[in-house]
């Protein structure tokens, strides 16, 4: 009888500890006024619930991959209804504490947010629920929609807690931005989009005209994309002197004071070299892609994302050169960009040959999948840990040009499965999944490795490489491709690079000097000491040149373009 009553007695204690931490979390029928709600009387999503010792930032703003991150914890919802209670406890996943009854006793300041997802019927016959951009470019703690929760300032304790939360405020829009005599905007519906999607998917660009565009009717410009991240408008471009009232800021990743006063000084002398009277005249263009996995495509096709690649190069690309008076031919048309940008540079130059005459990539993300960064894709068993009989060592994630490390891959992707499962967190590791993954039965990105473990899956790892690994498609298609590639590339890497991306770099490299037939004939140059975004010059630091990406290159465009262009091309009507 006292074994009895005794076990009774330690499962309720354990039942109430399991329960001890708990926040529930509601939203009222005036919630869904919110426009990402489609009309519909309940929301799917993540919702998201942060911990945040600091008052400033929001919570919400307060969760990164570096040292100084707060806690986030989430669940996926379904048919969520007004008054109906979410409830977070233990058993609920986090970062970077996985568990609520881990938390230490203390003082924080509690938020809530969901991440509000849409339903898609998909071209290939699936049905998934996945975040739609509604302007801020995939940015879960910012998109317009989203429904969050006045911060609140609470005393927690692991063995007591039992909070009430409320979702009391909706993200509000984000103004398009307008046009100006140098910068114009152009946002179309794509057909191959639409399609895919089942519903409306719509691409944009921020255009900069070169000086005199309406004086001169006549002249007919080279394009050059600018590839790069989600753009709120043209970036880096600023008619008028920096702000005399601004107020220093201090830049953690320069350890520079100031470093916003910079940024408007480069902007404006970008602005007074453009108007200059011997600045060659071209458009550039920066696109606007956000998708439901990320704040950009990649610009290539894809199983999971759809078929942006040729949505960019055979919708918005001719759409562009059709109103801004584009010579409309490979010869006068170029690529550019750093990391993300980097990479979709040097991939669609690879996949559209013909359609450009070069490329510039800078600190591009991982072109030779045997360094995904510190992982052998091909080789490796584990992407979070070192193959090793006895000893376990996890792969770091980000350094700094000392080397010292900020936080691990394994540390990086538990981020990102509470922000969003199913590849859905809009984060780094989960776009590479989603771009360069096949489909998996659910409609969803199959996994390239176990979110948890780390375990590397060699098929989905088989796909990735005839599909997107760079290196290895020039490879083994170089018979074909060098002929259409020669001289048009450039790639360009710190040897410091914050998150390895020069190991993939020195592969590519490797097989690029063993050309022949014809030797490829463009560049490879690394940085000393140089961290992520270092874009080729080796006179200036790096917190200068990142901000010069739009005049870096010009020459050698230039060049280039004297010596492709086919006979009769117009070589002289843009350069008054």
């Amino acid at each position: 009888m006292k074994k009895n009553l005794l076990l009774i007695l330690l499962c309720c204690l354990c039942t109430w500890q399991v329960h001890a931490q708990r926040f529930t979390v509601t939203f009222s029928k005036e919630q869904l006024n919110s426009p990402a709600a489609e009309g519909k009387p309940y929301f799917d999503g993540r919702l998201l619930l942060m911990l945040s010792t600091k008052a400033t930032p929001e919570p919400r703003f307060s969760v990164t991959d570096g040292h100084q991150t707060q806690l986030i914890f989430g669940v996926d919802v379904e048919n969520w209804k007004p008054g109906q209670p979410i409830i977070f406890d233990s058993n609920v996943f986090g970062y970077p504490i996985e568990s609520l009854a881990k938390v230490p006793k203390g003082e924080y300041y509690v938020q809530a947010l969901l991440h509000v997802y849409a339903t898609c019927q998909l071209a290939t016959g699936h049905t998934i629920k996945v975040p739609m951009d509604r302007g801020a470019g995939q940015q879960w703690n910012q998109e317009p929609g989203n429904i969050y929760s006045t911060p609140q300032k609470i005393n927690f304790d692991p063995k007591t807690a039992n909070f009430s939360i409320k979702l009391d405020k909706i993200i509000p829009p984000i103004e398009e931005p307008k046009d100006t005599e140098f910068v114009k905007h152009i946002k179309i519906r794509s057909e191959r989009l639409s399609k895919f999607w089942g519903r409306d998917m719509y691409l944009g660009a921020h255009v900069l005209v070169p000086d005199g565009f309406e004086q001169h009717p006549e002249a007919r410009y080279p394009l050059c994309i600018f590839h790069g991240h989600f753009p709120a408008d043209f970036g880096g471009f600023r008619t008028t002197p920096p702000d005399p009232d601004l107020k220093p800021d201090y830049s953690e990743r320069f350890k520079i004071s100031g470093y916003n006063k910079i940024v408007q000084e480069e902007a404006y002398n970008f602005y007074k070299k453009w108007t200059s009277p011997n600045f060659p005249r071209f458009l550039i263009v920066e696109i606007q892609h956000a998708n439901p996995y990320y704040d950009d495509s990649y610009a290539v096709n894809s199983a999971n994302i759809g078929p942006y690649g040729d949505a960019i190069m055979y919708e918005l690309i001719p759409e562009i050169e059709k109103r801004f008076r584009g010579i409309g031919q490979g010869w006068a048309r170029f690529m550019y960009g750093g990391s993300t940008g980097g990479w979709e540079a040097l991939a669609a130059q690879i996949f559209y040959p013909d359609e450009f005459n070069g490329c510039f990539a800078a600190c591009p993300d991982p072109i030779d999948f045997r360094a995904y960064t510190l992982i052998n894709l091909y080789e490796d068993k584990n992407a979070y840990y070192y193959d090793a009989p006895f000893k376990k060592l996890a792969r770091p994630g980000h350094r700094d040009y000392l080397g010292q490390i900020s936080t691990t891959i394994e540390q990086m992707n538990q981020r990102e499965l509470v922000l969003g499962t199913k590849s859905r967190s809009g984060q780094q590791w989960d776009i590479w999944e989603a771009v360069y993954s096949p489909q998996g039965p659910d409609g969803y990105p199959q996994r390239i490795f176990d979110k948890k473990t780390g375990e590397i899956n060699p098929k989905v790892a088989e796909y990735w490489r005839e599909n997107y690994d760079l290196r290895y498609i020039l490879q083994r298609d170089w018979a074909k491709l060098g002929p259409k590639l020669e001289g048009k590339i450039h790639i360009y890497c710190g040897d410091m690079d914050n998150f390895y991306l020069n190991n993939a770099v020195y592969l590519m490299e490797e097989f690029l000097e063993k050309t022949k037939t014809p030797y490829y004939n463009g560049e490879v140059k690394y940085g000393d000491r140089a961290e992520h975004c270092w874009n080729g010059d080796p006179n200036l630091p790096n917190y200068i040149t990142r901000l010069r990406y739009n005049t870096m290159y010009v020459q050698k465009m230039m060049d280039r373009m004297m010596k492709t262009a086919p006979a009769g091309a117009d070589l002289r009507s843009w350069r008054y």
